[in-house]
């Protein structure tokens, strides 16, 4: 493949997507995606995405432990709305993960397999996003800073040569590498850093 090795590094997201084994899609339903799902959605690799898969990952193990997540069964709710800042941006990786979708998704078949109104905007909650299992109602709230994993002070004068008509070939590449790096930092070298992901069970009831 023609994109950074530590792409494939990223732990992998396991899922049982209950649609895809009764479309006899994938054997048992069971799914994977990887943080190189996540850059081909986005159409990049940076912070964002990086925070979106992070958050994603940690969210579903909070939520189903060792047992693996249901895929079309947990709702994801956003505090911004979609066109804040980054917000769209996270959302799509959240919703390729978790199947979850807007009034745009999949109506279901004979009343099952309905991810429509699953992914919302414009929550009052504290947290970034708030995920939520539709099976057992536990919840969690999740929010990303990547201050802990600061770019390399050379990264801004390259990104101003990197930007100039002028720029050449060898200084774009060494503004890509260090962006990249910070990325494989927060996803392989700090991805367990509690300061990178916070993640805050939501009290029931």
């Amino acid at each position: 493949m023609n994109h950074p090795d530590f792409f494939d590094q990223v732990p992998r997201i396991a899922l049982r997507d209950p649609l895809l084994e009764f479309l006899d899609a994938f054997s048992g339903g069971v799914v994977e995606y990887g943080y190189v799902d996540a850059v081909k959605l986005a159409g990049h690799s940076c912070p964002t995405v990086a925070g979106a898969y992070l958050m994603t990952a940690k969210a579903l193990a909070a939520l189903y432990g060792d047992a693996v997540p249901e895929r079309g069964a947990v709702r994801a709710e956003f505090r911004d709305d979609a066109t804040d800042g980054v917000t769209g941006v996270i959302a799509g990786v959240v919703s390729l993960i978790t199947g979850a979708r807007q009034d745009d998704g999949f109506k279901g078949i004979a009343g099952r397999f309905d991810r429509r109104g699953l992914l919302v905007f414009g929550a009052p909650i504290a947290g970034e996003i708030r995920f939520t299992r539709l099976d057992t109602g536990a919840a969690v709230e999740v929010a990303f800073d990547p201050s802990p994993v600061p770019p390399d002070a050379g990264m801004r004068p390259l990104l101003q040569r990197a930007l100039a008509r002028d720029a050449e070939p060898s200084e774009r590449a060494a503004f890509g590498r260090l962006w990249q790096e910070r990325v494989r930092r927060i996803l392989v070298d700090a991805r367990d850093d509690p300061r990178l992901v916070r993640v805050s069970p939501v009290p029931r009831g």
